[in-house]
C-alpha cells in the first residue's frame, strides 16, 4: 500500500493492518517529515490517539496522521502504526 499527499510518496509498506478501513502503516515507513500536534481524540476500544501533522516540499497538513501511542489491549496491532486522513491517498501501490 502507498499513502501519498501533495504528488509524493509519504509512506509504502506491504505490512499494513486494516481497522475500520483505515490502513495502518508501520511508523518505520513514513518518509514524509512528521511533526507532533497537541490534538488527541479517543477511540472507546482502541484508546487515546495522537497527531502528527506531515510536511511535503514546505506544505503542511495539519493532523494529517493519527497513531495510538498506547493502544488498548484489544487494539495491540496497531501499536508502532499510523494512519492517514485529511486528503492522504491511500491505495494499492502503483
Amino acid at each position: 500500500m502507498q499513502a501519498t499527499w501533495n504528488g509524493h510518496v509519504i509512506a509504502e509498506s506491504d505490512d499494513t493492518v486494516v481497522v475500520e478501513n483505515n490502513h495502518y502503516f508501520p511508523r518505520s515507513s513514513v518518509t514524509a517529515e512528521l511533526a507532533d500536534t497537541d490534538t488527541h481524540s479517543v477511540c472507546p476500544w482502541k484508546g487515546t490517539a495522537s497527531y502528527y501533522s506531515v510536511t511535503v516540499d514546505g506544505q503542511t497538513n495539519p493532523d494529517a496522521v493519527w497513531y495510538y501511542p498506547e493502544p488498548k489491549a484489544e487494539a495491540e496491532m496497531i501499536r508502532d502504526r499510523v494512519a492517514f486522513w485529511r486528503g492522504v491517498t491511500v491505495a494499492p501501490k502503483a
